[in-house]
């Protein structure tokens, strides 16, 4: 039985990612990928920048199978085994298996299909596991000065609330204040296909 996961999404967003990951990626390190869903955007990006390795994870056993079953069929020595994160837990980055010099962390759609406090504990993990000048690259859609930023995104933030009520598309300036909080500076906002944001978030040197 094949366990593989299909995100119809992501064949829309994996090649503009890509144009910024490019940019903004040292050519080589580690990187991990917090909530990795179906593995797809992985095991592309993987095979697009064979320079980097990827460590992908999720806390859902359904999409560490489909991660799993995508990265076997890929054949690529750049991607490891799905690690299961939660980043709700307290000191998630501590966990076995993490690069303990990361070259980034990449996070994609998670902040606005999970409670506030998956983006408090995703900002402050990332923010004790990256060294100075590391980066954190979240993608995904946010309102700007409180308002959203197209009449689809207003409906989507709907649909999501009626999922649960914890969900939702996030305020951009909420998400940076509590980065700024984990130590991170935003250097770049870029607009995205379907009125997504890129947030690319460097972390400051530690003080002292």
């Amino acid at each position: 039985m094949d366990a593989r996961l299909y995100a119809v999404a992501t064949q829309r967003n994996r090649a503009p990612i890509l144009d910024v990951l490019r940019r903004v990626l040292p050519a080589s390190g580690t990187l991990l990928e917090i909530a990795s869903g179906t593995g797809e955007h992985a095991v592309w990006l993987a095979a697009q920048l064979p320079g980097l390795v990827f460590q992908p994870s999720d806390p859902s056993p359904a999409h560490r199978a489909s991660i799993a079953a995508w990265m076997a069929s890929s054949g690529l020595a750049n991607l490891r085994e799905p690690l299961a994160l939660d980043v709700t837990t307290a000191d998630w980055e501590k966990s076995a298996g993490i690069e303990r010099d990361l070259a980034a962390i990449l996070c994609i759609n998670l902040i606005h299909i999970a409670p506030w406090a998956a983006a408090l504990g995703l900002l402050r993990g990332a923010g004790a596991a990256l060294g100075a000048g590391r980066l954190l690259y979240l993608y995904g859609p946010y309102r700007r000065g409180g308002e959203h930023t197209a009449p689809s995104n207003a409906a989507f933030d709907r649909s999501l609330r009626a999922q649960h009520p914890g969900w939702g598309v996030r305020d951009l300036e909420a998400v940076v204040t509590a980065a700024e909080g984990a130590g991170f500076a935003l250097e770049e906002v870029a607009q995205m296909p379907a009125n997504n944001l890129s947030v690319i978030l460097r972390r400051r040197a530690a003080i002292g």
